[in-house]
């Protein structure tokens, strides 16, 4: 008996087989996943779960119980290594087949690899499941001296996490600033200054030409500048690469990612994708994208789920984005890519503070540290193409949520979509 297979059991792949079955979904759901865990949450994994704060069983997200009462089969520890559209049927790495009525990519992505001599050096590891958590949080606990290549979310959450551990840290950064793709100049200078106060060495504009080592583990780290760094461990975050792989075999149209509409169609009209994997049209990006975020996986794959079951409801969701480094809580709303002019609510000093972007008259993004309720009235407001004037959104004594209130509301001349 043919269904709905998802390839994939992260957050768009158990997303995308939840929303089928809550819209009404009654054939067989087949979840395939190269791991053995069950579905667990990410994000913890270079945070709390490095500290010990969070096991292996709280990270799981729905434990089998769960999944046999909503009568979805998880097929664990096998690799989907092939797609036939045609005869719509996929092949496992054993040589079995499942055949399928609709299909859901949800492949994710990989860590970009780093290409220097010593990259393959015992010690140089990466960070992407649960699988890499376990290896780099026992390495963390033999290490004294880390180095992270990158500072983006992923490097600097292990920075956080190892300067916690009383580890003497070093993060190395090509460009000039921290977050330089994610965050405006104000958040990247905050963040650099909050790791240096932990201890942490931060390189900017330096670049790892070779990793050295000493009996096969790696003991060093080189830069273009020809200063090393001396290292028992290397994380290396620099980025991810979408798993498309299997959609490109298949002849599935992929440009950074799997190419798929509003409703996570692929251009096979049984065949869907969702989350890392998968390339969309963004209106607020104004163009095609590709994002790696919680949110955008469970959105785009509840939109896809939807659809598989008859019930079209188009993703259309204001990106958004966190991370926690030591005591400050980052939260992105919004693509800031094409602001032209920004204002500040509140003070760097109280480490609590909000910078909110604009192109035009028109609130596009808001980035925060440790100010949740501007994130909330933000996601609103920019959803809704409903604006506080620049001036109003500087002045803390404003209140947002009295914009919030005024959505829907045919009398209210604010902001332009």
């Amino acid at each position: 008996m043919t269904g709905l297979v998802v390839i994939g059991a992260s957050y768009a792949g158990i997303q995308s087989a939840l929303a089928a079955r809550e819209a009404g979904y009654a054939d067989d759901i087949t979840v395939v996943c190269d791991e053995t865990w069950l579905p667990y949450q990410r994000p913890p994994l270079s945070k709390d779960f490095l500290l010990g704060v969070t096991t292996e069983d709280h990270l799981v997200l729905r434990n089998e119980a769960f999944f046999k009462k909503e009568r979805i089969d998880l097929v664990l520890g096998h690799r989907a290594t092939e797609i036939d559209p045609a005869a719509k049927r996929i092949r496992l790495d054993d040589g079995a087949t499942l055949d399928f009525d609709k299909l859901v990519l949800a492949t994710g992505s990989r860590a970009r690899r780093i290409a220097v001599p010593g990259a393959d050096l015992d010690g140089v590891c990466y960070l992407r499941s649960v699988a890499d958590a376990l290896d780099l949080k026992a390495r963390l606990a033999r290490a004294s001296e880390v180095v992270i290549v990158g500072g983006g979310f992923i490097g600097l959450e292990v920075a956080s996490s190892a300067a916690k551990l009383g580890k003497k840290v070093a993060v190395v950064e090509s460009v000039m600033r921290l977050l330089e793709r994610a965050v405006c100049p104000l958040v990247s200078g905050f963040l650099h200054t909050t790791h240096l106060k932990a201890g942490v060495d931060v390189r900017m504009g330096e670049s790892v030409v070779a990793m050295e080592g000493n009996n096969g583990r790696v003991a060093a780290v080189t830069l273009a500048s020809g200063t090393k760094l001396p290292a028992d461990l290397v994380l290396v975050g620099i980025g991810g690469i979408a798993n498309d792989d299997l959609a490109r075999a298949a002849g599935l149209k992929c440009t950074n990612g799997v190419v798929v509409d509003e409703y996570g169609r692929t251009e096979h009209p049984d065949i869907y994708a969702a989350g890392d994997c998968a390339n969309h049209y963004n209106r607020f990006a104004d163009g095609w994208i590709r994002l790696e975020s919680v949110q955008n996986a469970q959105d785009q794959a509840k939109a896809a789920g939807f659809a598989i079951a008859g019930r079209h409801g188009p993703y259309d969701t204001v990106p958004w984005f966190w991370s926690d480094q030591y005591d400050a809580k980052l939260q992105i709303v919004g693509l800031s890519a094409r602001h032209d002019r920004m204002v500040v609510r509140g003070t760097e000093d109280e480490g609590r503070f909000s910078v909110f972007m604009y192109r035009g008259e028109n609130l596009i993004a808001a980035d925060s540290i440790n100010r949740p309720g501007d994130q909330l009235a933000c996601r609103r407001l920019i959803t809704a193409g409903v604006s506080p004037t620049p001036e109003e959104a500087a002045d803390p004594s404003f209140d947002l949520k009295s914009l919030v209130k005024t959505i829907g509301k045919a009398s209210t001349p604010r902001g332009n979509s």
